[in-house]
């Protein structure tokens, strides 16, 4: 049976109609990669996204399967990601301190939830690190501006744990730990503070700016992007469990 706009009908053995659905979602390529250049420094080019998201589209064309249940565009829209993300790692241009730094607030904010039973604030994360506030806030700020770290690359490690973008076969067990995962993020994001969790829903869900974000909460936009960055950290704090359990 024909699936909604015909999708169903393309084959991956059909060249043409591979094509065909690249032309027709070549705009999603350059969506996904606007919305991602929000969060990315001067020195990464738009066009690269671009160029790196239309190698996912092609690979989704190639691949889908609709008797999935999924639709078209979100399985492309995944794989369109995934291979903007994995480009981007490719060409890291953060220092190693930034890494570092990034991994250290990580460790800090788990450490500091595990003693406390509760959201690390800043000045116990700041403290946990041997360090001031303002350079914890400084290290969220790099980590923003220099390192994708953000809530898509978390879903985009869940979505492809099991299958990498060179296409690995999936096992019977896959679907398994993608819904665990996704279980365990969705839980991971509703125990987040409420500033943060408000701060994702609006720029993910409702695709406000920084700026816009700033004058809801009433802080500065650099206020916003600490903010987001301490969100991706203190998530990532939450499923290094689920990375462990799953290794």
């Amino acid at each position: 049976m024909a699936a909604v706009n015909g999708v169903a009908m393309y084959s991956e053995t059909d060249p043409k109609s591979s094509q065909a659905l690249v032309q027709q979602y070549a705009g999603l390529v350059k969506k996904i990669a606007t919305h991602l250049m929000g969060r990315l420094p001067p020195c990464v080019q738009l066009d690269d996204l671009i160029q790196s998201g239309m190698i996912g589209l092609l690979e989704a064309a190639k691949k889908y399967d609709a008797s999935k249940g999924a639709s078209f565009e979100t399985y492309a829209g995944i794989r369109i990601r995934g291979s903007m993300l994995d480009e981007i790692r490719r060409g890291d241009w953060a220092p190693r301190s930034v890494h570092r730094n990034s991994r250290r607030v990580t460790d800090a904010i788990k450490q500091v939830e595990g003693q406390t039973g509760r959201d690390a604030q800043d000045h116990e994360v700041a403290k946990e690190m041997g360090i001031s506030v303002d350079e914890y806030h400084s290290y969220l700020q790099d980590s923003v501006g220099s390192k994708l770290f953000s809530f898509e690359e978390l879903i985009a490690e869940g979505e492809y744990q099991q299958e990498d973008i060179h296409g690995t076969t999936p096992g019977p067990f896959d679907d398994v730990a993608k819904q665990r995962f996704r279980r365990k993020l969705t839980d991971a994001i509703t125990r987040l503070p409420e500033r943060e969790r408000l701060t994702l829903a609006l720029y993910y869900n409702e695709e406000l700016n920084l700026k816009e974000i700033g004058e809801i909460l009433g802080v500065s936009e650099s206020r916003v992007s600490q903010i987001h960055s301490q969100a991706a950290h203190r998530l990532k704090s939450r499923l290094l469990e689920w990375n462990d359990e799953t290794a």
